[in-house]
């Protein structure tokens, strides 16, 4: 494989190593994975800045979802306002037909 000047395959993100190991760390994270595999990523990330940083944006990834709240559900809207809703959209479809847009 070529290298940019003279940096390592594995700083400029085209290590098939580190892409292996890119692969793997959701579920490595996740806990998802054999203790001879986690040790072997934990061996190459040990050295490997590319791959920590990697390690770190995923992890803030990870914990940034669990912290995600999805909003309430709003309240039901009631009746009269339904109504009047209902009316304006009828008013606004009689226009449009009207206008010869519908």
């Amino acid at each position: 494989m070529s290298h940019q000047g003279n940096e390592p395959e594995h700083l400029s993100g085209k290590d098939p190593l580190c892409l292996e190991i890119f692969a793997r760390l959701s579920e490595y994270l996740d806990g998802e994975l054999a203790a001879e595999d986690c040790a072997g990523i934990e061996a190459h990330i040990a050295d490997c800045a590319p791959c920590v940083e990697f390690v770190k944006q995923l992890r803030a990834s990870i914990e940034a979802s669990h912290r995600f709240k999805v909003p309430a559900e709003p309240a039901p809207v009631d009746a009269a306002l339904r109504g009047k809703l209902s009316q304006a959209w009828s008013e606004a479809l009689a226009r449009k037909k009207a206008a010869g847009q519908g």
